[in-house]
């Protein structure tokens, strides 16, 4: 049957409907996992609406709108996969016991997030890769064959000032090993509640982009472990398109390169700032943490609840359409809601820290507030890194240090700041539950058209959709408006050259138009030192190296 996708406004939760018969509803996400895990048969229920996510009316009206294309998706042939599929599988949890039935499925999670380095030596190659992705740099065609070493430049000039702050919280980022630990304790979530009794296998793999494992180190995996159903998970809550899609666009082309990974039947969650489970863990910690920080009544009650976000370039919002900013406001919105529900009445505020060079970012900047809340008055402040779930030297050493540094230097005498969720238990088994909603899209197909609410809002960001789509959907710069591209506007017919200029990323596109505006920047610094022999370029990328770190 024709399916239909009713996604809420700022929801990731969709309601799939065969159009010829009336819905079906589902409470339990575990009644969800034997339609998903039936190749043949189209799921036709869905999560209720109000079981794993707040509610449309809840959330902020979207100003920009999305229209998905209707994109092929790649698929290998059948000899091809089932030449190349292992016959066995050492994957975690999978085996049974011999007297049971042959598992119906092999279902892998693939946590994606960005990595850092883990001792000091590693901080100089890790800044390599860093600098090497093309997206990060784009340097034009005629020179790109300059990509690696001035990366390689990059990298030695910055590594001895970024391991100073590595060295300040121990030598190392921990992203690795709590990354790891969150694949664990989400792999016992789904063995303990939905394995056994749905005669399944999972397993959960981490993939970095630009230290180790590797995207490409986990795909492998996958591969052996004989994997035939992959949920995608970026560990970021809040969508845009410098982190989770950064890391999408990288798995797309490896996807799609693979026979084998290109059979497999996956989905994307892209994100989840909206789930009950992350709102709930985010207000369990900050509940506790005003109790701890503040012992004295007055002092808590007065504490300003600062939100602090990372933040990028106005410009990937205004122009390419990035939903980063209206689901960051709506987390702050649905966190202080359950706050407001326990008795909780403190001011808040949100702010964007780590904004790099002369563009402007998303404001209000977190150092000015500070700056601002301590001249008003305040003496007390209690900071929530709202876009981490780990701990990394942005909360470690950005935060911790230089951001309450500042916060004493301003007046403000009483700080306390609330942790990552890291290993929250409450926060692992609201992703496990996401787990298993996504499980009925990895195999469905959507029809052409508007993602529309159902509330007859259109979405921020569409789910239950493969990586290809979703790439393709913030990879087309008409995609936010019903506006021709700059370049199909500049086509006149098929077979016209792209002009140069737009070739060189000047579109809306907002991981081409700021990486490669970026590399004209340091392309410019570089003739400056060069023809003044003053270290520019040094100084310029330091705030960059900063903030990445």
């Amino acid at each position: 049957s024709p399916l239909l996708f009713l996604l809420h406004n700022d929801a990731v939760v969709l309601d799939l409907s065969p159009s010829t018969t009336s819905r079906a509803r589902t409470t339990l996400a575990s009644d969800m996992l034997a339609p998903a895990l039936q190749p043949s048969r189209v799921p036709g229920t869905s999560a209720r609406s109000g079981a794993s996510h707040y509610g449309a009316t809840q959330l902020l009206t979207p100003t920009r709108r999305i229209k998905r294309r209707n994109h092929r998706r790649h698929t290998a042939p059948a000899a091809a996969a089932s030449s190349t599929r292992p016959t066995s599988s050492s994957s975690a949890g999978g085996d049974t016991a011999q007297a049971q039935p042959p598992l119906q499925d092999k279902v892998g999670v693939l946590l994606l997030n960005l990595g850092g380095p883990e001792t000091l030596d590693d901080v100089q190659p890790f800044l390599y890769n860093l600098f090497s992705d093309e997206d990060i740099i784009r340097l034009p065609e005629p020179i790109r064959f300059l990509q690696r070493p001035l990366a390689q430049a990059i990298s030695i000039g910055r590594a001895p000032k970024s391991a100073e702050g590595y060295a300040s919280i121990g030598g190392g980022s921990p992203l690795r090993r709590i990354t790891e630990q969150q694949a664990e304790a989400l792999l016992r979530t789904l063995q303990t509640k939905f394995e056994s009794a749905k005669n399944v296998s999972f397993n959960v793999y981490v993939g970095m982009r630009y230290w180790y494992p590797f995207t490409e180190e986990a795909l492998e995996k996958i591969k052996s472990d004989g994997i035939t159903r992959l949920v995608i998970l970026p560990l970021y809550p809040q969508f845009s398109v410098s982190t989770s899609g950064s890391s999408l666009r990288l798995l797309e082309t490896l996807l799609r390169d693979d026979p084998y990974l290109a059979s497999i039947r996956h989905t994307v969650i892209p994100s989840w700032y909206n789930r009950v489970g992350y709102v709930e863990s985010m207000a369990d910690l900050i509940e506790e943490e005003l109790k701890t920080a503040f012992k004295d009544d007055d002092v808590r009650g007065s504490a300003n609840i600062f939100f602090s976000a990372h933040g990028v370039p106005r410009s990937y919002v205004e122009e390419a359409g990035d939903p980063y900013k209206e689901e960051m406001e709506a987390s702050v919105s649905l966190i202080m809601s359950s706050l407001r529900r326990r008795g909780v009445m403190n001011e808040y505020t949100l702010a964007y820290q780590s904004r790099v060079g002369p563009v402007e970012w998303l404001t209000p900047y977190t150092d000015d507030v500070i700056r601002q809340l301590g001249e008003g008055g305040t003496d007390a402040l209690l900071a929530v890194p709202i876009s981490f779930v780990s701990e990394h030297i942005e909360t470690l050493e950005e935060i911790d240090v230089e951001y309450r540094e500042l916060a004493e230097e301003s007046g403000i005498t009483n700080w306390g700041r609330v942790p990552a969720l890291n290993t929250n238990q409450r926060f692992i088994d609201d992703l496990a539950l996401a787990v298993i909603e996504a499980l009925p899209y990895a195999d469905s197909l959507v029809n052409p058209g508007d993602f529309v609410s159902a509330d007859g809002r259109q979405s921020l960001v569409p789910t239950g959709i493969t990586v290809e789509d979703l790439v393709a959907l913030y990879d087309n710069p008409s995609v936010y408006d019903k506006q021709p591209s700059a370049i199909e506007a500049s086509i006149v017919s098929p077979g016209d050259k792209v002009p140069w200029y737009l070739d060189l990323g000047w579109t809306e596109n907002a991981e081409k138009f700021n990486g490669r505006l970026a590399m004209l920047a340091i392309l410019a610094l570089i003739v400056v030192e060069l023809a003044t022999d003053r270290p520019v370029v040094n100084l310029a990328i330091l705030p960059v190296i900063n903030a990445l770190m």
